[in-house]
Parts: structure tokens; sequence; C-alpha cells
């Protein structure tokens, strides 16, 4: 098995080998320790993947501004930063031989009421969830100097990220977070500089890639992390991701990720549509061979990998020659930590994984998040994956544990920070 071609090493652009084309891609742990930073969960979670036969870990949402984070349980690297758990996460989470990127995000909108801070967003758009739109903020429009000072907060974690001995980072800019909300029409009605033309609704996103690269060596790498599309009529679609890759060919990237969706249409859990899950791979692995015409930065395909044998094909170069390069498996790798390692083997050929079909989806995409999660947390833990566990009685824990972890995050904030 280790002749087959996800084995095969990578040079990037910058000169950065990656031994294999399989990575670990990011998934949402709130995980972190008191102080919103690394501690031992994710000390043992990331030394769990490092052992476990990926070329690239990684991680899972580091927020740029205390301010502004994906849920209470979240990890803020900033200015001023103790640097020394993030240090020892990087000595726990890089793979031998391999590499280790933050990926580093800014969530806009996408922010839950109930941590009690001010969301902000291009415009004061806020998330359409139907019956449950009240269980995120209510945001407002970002000023100028705003938009600037976040751009800068990306380089500066960076930067920081350089500092404590990871080797790239992610700039986060799908998913419906705070860049991805500058490319989408539907989220972005600005009629400055940084809204209105796709060229201006891409700015924030090129400014941040650009000052990012500014602030860290040629060795480190820089990556982007993009949707294929938003699944939204009216939204980010090919065509604009297309566009934007084509932008950010010029700018120094090592590593372009294409995923899918945001929290209205869920891609990246394949909520979208009826489509099944191997069609949908299909969609974005076809789309990513289309991107690769127009951009020499190796794609990177995250979404819903887990056979053996879709990973294998998904390598398979078009009649063009173009193709992906990088695979990100992200479910199967909380449920089977060293999922590489047993493919490299030839066991375990595929991961059946637990759907959650409620017909609410919004629910649905909760509970399936709640259940990821829950594996992470058995896994920092040493322990076996629950396979069968009850969707239902996962969302009431995992709602009972982000209740203490907010009180725990407002009262951090409230002291000061």
């Amino acid at each position: 098995m280790s002749s087959s071609p996800l084995f095969a090493p990578l040079t990037l652009p910058n000169g950065a080998v990656l031994p294999n084309r399989l990575c670990k891609a990011a998934l949402e742990e709130n995980l972190s320790a008191p102080g919103q930073v690394p501690g031992k969960d994710l000390f043992s979670l990331y030394q769990a993947w490092a052992k476990g036969g990926v070329g690239l870990v990684l991680t899972g949402n580091v927020m740029v501004s205390p301010a502004a984070m994906t849920g209470p349980g979240g990890v803020v690297l900033q200015a001023g930063s103790d640097l020394a758990p993030f240090r020892e996460w990087a000595k726990a989470g890089k793979p031998a031989g391999g590499h280790l990127f933050m990926q580093i995000n800014h969530p806009g909108r996408q922010m839950f009421a109930a941590m009690g801070e001010q969301a902000v967003a291009p415009s004061p758009v806020p998330v359409d969830l139907g019956q449950h739109s009240k269980l995120l903020a209510q945001p407002r429009a970002l000023e100028e100097s705003e938009i600037r000072e976040i751009i800068a907060r990306f380089a500066t974690t960076a930067a920081l990220a350089e500092e404590a001995g990871f080797t790239g980072v992610q700039v986060h800019a799908a998913h419906g977070y705070l860049i991805s909300q500058f490319l989408s029409p539907l989220v972005n009605k600005r009629t400055d500089q940084w809204g209105g033309s796709r060229e201006n609704r891409a700015r924030f996103l090129l400014e941040a890639v650009k000052a990012v690269r500014a602030k860290v060596s040629r060795g480190f790498c820089v990556s982007v992390k993009l949707n294929s599309a938003d699944f939204q009529k009216g939204g980010f679609d090919f065509e604009d991701a297309k566009w934007v890759a084509g932008q950010l060919n010029t700018l120094g990237l090592d590593l372009l990720e294409l995923s899918g969706g945001n929290y209205e249409s869920p891609a990246m859990q394949g909520q979208t549509d009826d489509t099944s899950t191997s069609k949908r791979e299909a969609y974005f692995i076809d789309f990513a061979r289309q991107i690769a015409e127009v951009t020499s930065v190796p794609i990177m395909v995250t979404g819903g990998i887990y056979r053996l044998a879709t990973a294998e094909a998904a390598l398979t170069k078009d009649a063009k020659g173009f193709g992906v390069e990088v695979l990100g498996i992200g479910r199967a790798m909380a449920y089977v930590p060293d999922l590489p390692n047993q493919w490299r083997a030839g066991r375990m050929t595929e991961v059946n994984l637990p759907e959650v079909t409620w017909k609410n989806r919004t629910m649905a995409g909760m509970a399936t998040m709640a259940l990821a999660k829950r594996q992470l947390n058995l896994a920092a833990s040493g322990k076996p994956a629950a396979w069968k566990a009850s969707p239902l009685l996962t969302v009431i824990r995992d709602q009972m544990k982000t209740q203490k972890l907010t009180k725990r995050y407002k009262a951090w904030r409230a002291s000061g920070a």
C-alpha cells in the first residue's frame, strides 16, 4: 500500500516538502485551557494525529481577536499572548518529517449571541437559521479602520505562529466566516472599496494574504481555505472562486484548500441537498480540477473523504493533466486518529461514519458537529470512539458543556482580556 499515490511526497512552492498527500483537516475542537490557550487536551489530541500517518496537520480555528470567537472553548493568539503553550502545542502536533499549519480565523457574524460580544460583518446582515436565528448575534457593519485592524491581526497571529514553531498558517476564507462574508454578495452590501464588484469583495482576503506573507519568512508556508461555492442562490459561486484562485496565484501562496458552504448551507457536512456523499465528493474534486487550470498553487480538497478508494481516485489527474494534490480528512480522523497508518498497512479501507438524518437541517448540522466534538474529547483522553452515540443526547451534553465554557469565557473577558 505504500506505493499508493497517497504516500508520494509533494514539494510546495516555497520548497517545503509534505511527505505524503494526506492532511488532518481542521476540526472545531473547543478544547482550550482557561485563558483561551492550548492545554493538555489539545496536546494529547494532536500528538495522536501527529503519529497517525499524515504529512500535514491543520489545527482547528485559532482566533485573531479575543472578542471574536467561533465558540467559547476556542484558542486565541494575538500580540501579548504567552507563547509557551503554543510552543508545546507545535511540538506535540508536528508529524515526524511533516508539517503543522495553524488555521487562523475571525468569525464575523457567525458568533453565538450567548457569548455577549458585538458581532461584526461587512454589512449588518444577520445569519438566517430560521427559528434558530436568535442563537447568533446581530452584526453591525465594520468601519474602514476596523477592517485594517483585523487584517493586521491576521498578520500578527501568523508571525506569532511561526515564532511558536508551527510551519505554516491557513487563512480561513470559507464556511461563512468573516473573509467569506466579504466575498459573498449576499452578506457584503458595502458600497465602498470593500464591497460591490468582485474585485472589491475579494480585497479583504487578498490584503490579508499579502499582510501575512510580508510578516513571515519565505520558508514558512501560507495557505488559504476557500469555498468552491457557498451553495446559496446569488451567493459566492464557482466562477467567483475560480477568479479568486487566479488572483491568489500571484501572492506567494503554498497551498489552496477548497471546501464549501456556511452555517446557512453547511455543504461541509453534506447538508445542502439530496445528493449522495460520493457525488458531493466528486463535485468538489471535479471543481478542484478546474481551479487547478488557473493556478500553479497545489490544490487540497476536504469534504467527506473516508474511503481509501475515494481518496486514491481523487488524486487522479484529468485529461488535461490537472488535479488535486492533497486530501484533507476531517471527521474520519476524529473517529480513527491513525487512519492514514491503517490505510498504509492495507487495513480499515472504509470508515462508516454515523449520519444524522434529522429533517431540520440546522439541528442536524448541530448534531453532526456535536458528535465530532465528542469524538475529539474521547481521543484527547485516549479513549476509543463512541460509534453508536445518541445524536440527541450528544447535542444536550454539548450544550451543557458550551454553557460552562461560555461562563468561563465571559469571566475571562470581564477580567480585562
